[in-house]
């Protein structure tokens, strides 16, 4: 038993020594960065625009993907219907379709509602009277729910084209579609330049760390002379890297602010010359944290990297 409580206590020592250590050098770091503001700026300044943009990016996208899915609501399919189906007919299957899930609303077109609409669109109106018979059909218009997935969409679509009294069922969200694929193609750009960034913020990182240690390398053998290890000497280094990416990411989630503040006056106006009440909204919670998360990790692993490349070349004679 007093093995063990010795054993015990000597863990405890080994982890409060190691957290002590931690939290030394991790104000020992800050504060060598205090003491040179003006490097420590640029450089913060370098990697939050680098980061900045991705962001901003993911930003506007997430804003145009929220808008075109207040836009499924103008996504309407069309049922033409069997000229064999009576008016009364097509008026109860509107309503029967009213009340089914996943539709919004119906609308009942006779055919010569849908002639009359078409008369005054076209304006083929003296043609059209030398016509012996109406050759529209009548049509019920469906507006799907709101949040409704395009997978959800398609399938109600295909149910209701398969109905007896429905020829031919048609969905007018093409446009949607094609917006659709143009939001998927800009994720997937944004996720490169965000790769492309990422590796320049390493870089960033890296040199100045590597600037770092030149400037530091008498200090460096003095310690490698009395015994430090290279975990020692590496971890003030590692700090400067996460504190680097830390403040990086502040200043990047700056500019983002800014720029989007910048934008809101004129969306709101355009918005409202479309009698929409469309707002722009910034980052979320979880894209913020992931900022944080993209600086301190790109910051201690350049760090890392550039530590461990030069750490070893410096020996002392």
């Amino acid at each position: 038993m007093p093995r063990a409580a010795a054993s015990s206590d000597r863990r405890q020592t080994f982890f409060s020594r190691l957290l002590e250590e931690h939290a030394r050098v991790f104000f020992f770091s800050l504060g060598k960065l205090w003491q040179n503001p003006a490097g420590t700026l640029l450089t913060a300044l370098v990697i939050g625009i680098t980061l900045a943009l991705p962001a901003g990016l993911h930003a506007l996208i997430n804003n145009v993907d929220k808008l075109s899915y207040s836009w499924e609501g103008a996504a309407q399919s069309s049922l033409f219907l069997k000229d064999s189906v009576s008016a009364e007919r097509g008026k109860d299957l509107a309503r029967e379709l009213n009340a089914r899930p996943g539709v919004a609303r119906t609308t009942y077109i006779s055919r010569d509602q849908a002639l009359a609409e078409f008369r005054k669109l076209s304006g083929f109106g003296e043609a059209l009277d030398i016509l012996d018979n109406n050759p529209l059909p009548a049509v019920i218009t469906v507006t799907p729910m709101h949040k409704q997935s395009r997978d959800e969409i398609n399938a109600l679509v295909t149910d209701l084209s398969n109905l007896p009294e429905v020829d031919m069922a048609k969905l007018d969200q093409k446009w949607l579609e094609r917006l659709y694929g143009i939001i998927d193609l800009l994720q997937r750009g944004v996720m490169v330049i965000a790769v492309l960034l990422s590796l320049a913020v390493i870089v960033t990182v890296a040199n100045t760390i590597r600037l770092d240690i030149q400037a530091r390398r008498e200090e460096i053998i003095v310690m490698k002379l009395i015994g430090a290890p290279n975990s020692f000497i590496r971890r003030p280094f590692l700090y400067t890297g996460l504190w680097y990416g830390f403040t990086g990411s502040v200043v990047a989630l700056i500019f983002v602010g800014v720029g989007m503040a910048a934008l809101t006056g004129p969306v709101q106006n355009l918005a409202g010359l479309y009698e929409s009440n469309f707002s722009l909204s910034g980052l979320s919670f979880f894209a913020v944290l992931q900022v944080f998360g993209a600086g301190i990790v790109l910051g201690w692993l350049g760090a890392f990297l550039t530590v461990s490349r030069h750490l070893s070349k410096i020996e002392p004679h």
